[in-house]
């Protein structure tokens, strides 16, 4: 759940960035009003402003990504509700996702012990893809704040 909401938070602050906001000029107080820690909102601010520190694109190229959209094959449709292939569409259309992460996503759903994927199963296995979940262990990917750590 930690994790979802580190994503919730992360799509919040693109889409204020896409409003031509700067990271600075965000409200965090409307965060911690809606309910997010100190540390969840931390931990989404590391990672927009660590893309954004090397030179990532935070969002995807529109030149490079096709306009084309990606259906669901049937036996893809009977394990992706519509509300979990919702979320990866309304991630695509905010910049955070394109075609080809869009299809990793999908494979990596396809492939777990899930018989049915419900959008929090989705929020859940986005996170773990943007956020590299997987390579916490090294503290030089580390993504995720310890409860005191903070951004200064």
């Amino acid at each position: 759940m930690l994790y979802e909401k580190i994503i919730e938070i992360i799509v919040f602050l693109l889409t204020e960035i896409k409003n031509n906001k700067q990271l600075g000029d965000i409200d965090v107080d409307k965060l911690s009003k809606l309910g997010y820690t100190q540390n969840e909102i931390n931990t989404a601010f590391s990672w927009v402003y660590s893309k954004l520190y090397s030179g990532e694109k935070v969002f995807s190229e529109a030149q490079k990504d096709t306009k084309s959209q990606r259906f669901l094959h049937d036996v893809e449709q009977n394990v992706i509700s519509p509300e979990a292939y919702g979320y990866l569409i309304q991630l695509k259309e905010l910049g955070l996702l394109n075609n080809l992460d869009i299809d990793i996503i999908i494979d990596r759903a396809m492939v777990s012990s899930f018989s049915k994927i419900e959008l929090g199963d989705m929020k859940l296995m986005i996170a773990s893809y943007l956020l590299d979940i997987e390579d916490m262990t090294d503290t030089n990917s580390r993504m995720m704040l310890n409860t005191k750590d903070t951004i200064n």
